[in-house]
């Protein structure tokens, strides 16, 4: 994990700052994904049948399980000091290119692309962030996701 200081944090713009660790996407957590969200569509809880039918012979995570990974991921990946608080404050672009079989495991890559001080209290950071599919040529998912840090 790489540490930044606040006041530090502009010189990193353009800069691919690091990978989170690997984390695998079981079949349990697509399984409690799909209950607190109510999507139980074949191809990510009935094990059987997506190994039977499906185009990926594998159950799939939701692409929205992949997406709702990134704080944890990028928190893992780098730590911005100097902040009271971080908070998610949403995504400007999001895609889903590849989909994360149950099992596979991935990692996030954290690019800070742009920075913008709201006020005297507030930094909103834009990183381009992309889901990686171990041993997988596309990612899982690309987005632009808002960090706004409170000082």
């Amino acid at each position: 994990m790489v540490s930044i200081a606040i006041n530090d944090l502009e010189n990193y713009k353009g800069v691919v700052i690091g990978h989170s660790p690997w984390t695998t996407i079981s079949q349990d957590m697509i399984n409690a994904f799909a209950d607190a969200t109510g999507d139980h569509q074949w191809i990510h809880v009935d094990v059987e049948r997506a190994k039977r039918e499906s185009p990926w012979k594998s159950p799939v995570a939701h692409g929205y399980l992949t997406a709702s990974l990134i704080p944890m991921l990028n928190s893992q990946t780098l730590k911005v000091a100097g902040t009271s608080a971080t908070i998610n404050y949403g995504l400007d672009k999001l895609r889903f290119p590849a989909a994360v079989k149950a099992g596979a495991e991935i990692r996030s890559k954290v690019e800070l692309k742009e920075l913008t001080r709201v006020d005297d209290r507030r930094v909103l950071a834009t990183y381009h962030t992309t889901i990686e599919i171990r041993g997988e040529d596309k990612p899982a998912c690309v987005a632009d996701n808002l960090a706004m840090y409170v000082i």
